[in-house]
């Protein structure tokens, strides 16, 4: 049965890099028998521009339909001046609470060929391979009440809530621990427990249920000692699991031990597998039309579509070998060239890695 992928292209650079990134599907369609088919919508900045609201209905509707979403990025200085309820991340945020997409998983892989495209010693991060699991529908971005309001001496306050129950923190610490249970059996549950009694909860709750899971070690560590630890040592990490807010911080600092954020992907996930794929990097509207960004994140996020929701793991390993194939040539994006490398824009970098696809 043919699966439906919803695109969503979004602000910035997101049209560009979805455009290489549906290439590459179309190749698996044409050459190797992917079957599906494609829906395209807007969201962000884009939707509010055309509809009045970063996330239109029709939008809403179609991303409930598919099988899958890709996403490309949404946001940019061009909508700032709006309402908060109207900005362009409402509309991510909305379809992450709409489709219950609370796993949010985002791997920190160090390409051998970009070992020295790090910021840190080829020593430190050579071999790196972390996940992040990242909470996703909870915590201080949802939790109610919030706002700004005016006190009576007539100084504005702007308040938030941290909020888990421990059905929120009881899922998404088994996600983590499967997870684990396919690599190295280690799960490093992140908090702030000595501070926050949200996270005083979350700890509790980590500990009961990775006792129902024996051959998975747990360990528990503060949110700012794990960051130092990140730059630090980052390879005694195997899987982290950790709050939405932590999870969305700790996730950008893993993204620069590996050399350039635009190499990473993610996928966000409901209970039975459905997920919303997209690159971790944002609109970049610094770089937007200029043809300078790096598409390998979104064609990767693609691959993970392709292992966690249509079910076609050889296909994600195909367009991974690609993606490893045109890095060994010495093809680079401005982001991640060095010395001796050959840079290339994103049209030629999306071409690149479709050539060695349909090649292989």
């Amino acid at each position: 049965m043919s699966k439906t992928i919803l695109i969503l292209p979004g602000d910035g650079i997101g049209p560009e890099i979805v455009n290489e990134a549906m290439k590459v599907l179309a190749c698996l369609r044409d050459e190797f028998g992917l079957d599906a088919e494609f829906d395209e919508a807007l969201i962000g900045g884009a939707a509010y521009d055309a509809a009045g609201h970063p996330l239109p209905e029709p939008t809403m509707e179609l991303a409930r339909e598919a099988d899958a979403v890709l996403l490309g990025a949404v946001g940019g200085p061009k909508w700032e001046p709006l309402d908060i309820s109207v900005r362009p991340e409402k509309g991510l945020l909305g379809l992450r609470a709409g489709l219950g997409l609370f796993a949010n998983l985002r791997p920190a892989i160090l390409y051998p060929q970009l070992a020295d495209a790090s910021t840190l010693k080829a020593d430190v991060v050579s071999g790196l391979d972390i996940m992040i699991v990242r909470e996703l529908t909870g915590g201080i971005y949802f939790g109610q009440p919030r706002g700004v309001r005016k006190l009576d001496n007539g100084e504005r306050e702007g308040y938030n809530t941290l909020i888990y129950k421990e059905s929120e923190v009881d899922r998404i610490v088994r996600v983590a621990m499967d997870i684990a249970m396919k690599r190295n059996s280690r799960v490093c549950s992140v908090d702030k427990a000595n501070v926050l009694e949200c996270t005083e909860l979350w700890r509790e709750v980590a500990t009961r249920v990775g006792g129902d899971y024996p051959d998975v070690e747990l360990s528990h560590m503060y949110v700012d000692n794990a960051a130092m630890q990140l730059v630090r040592a980052p390879k005694q990490f195997d899987v982290m699991v950790t709050t939405n807010m932590f999870g969305d911080i700790l996730s950008d600092c893993a993204a620069m031990l590996t050399g350039s954020i635009g190499m990473l992907p993610s996928a966000s996930l409901d209970e039975q597998g459905k997920g919303m794929y997209e690159p971790i990097h944002g609109s970049a509207p610094d770089i937007s039309g200029k043809g300078l960004a790096n598409p390998l994140a979104t064609i990767l996020s693609v691959a993970m579509l392709l292992r966690y929701s249509l079910n076609e793991p050889e296909l994600a390993e195909r367009v991974e070998a690609a993606v490893n194939s045109v890095l060994d040539s010495g093809l680079r994006t401005p982001d991640i060239h060095s010395p001796g490398m050959t840079e290339v824009g994103t049209e030629k970098m999306g071409d690149a890695v479709v050539t060695a696809l349909c090649s292989s």
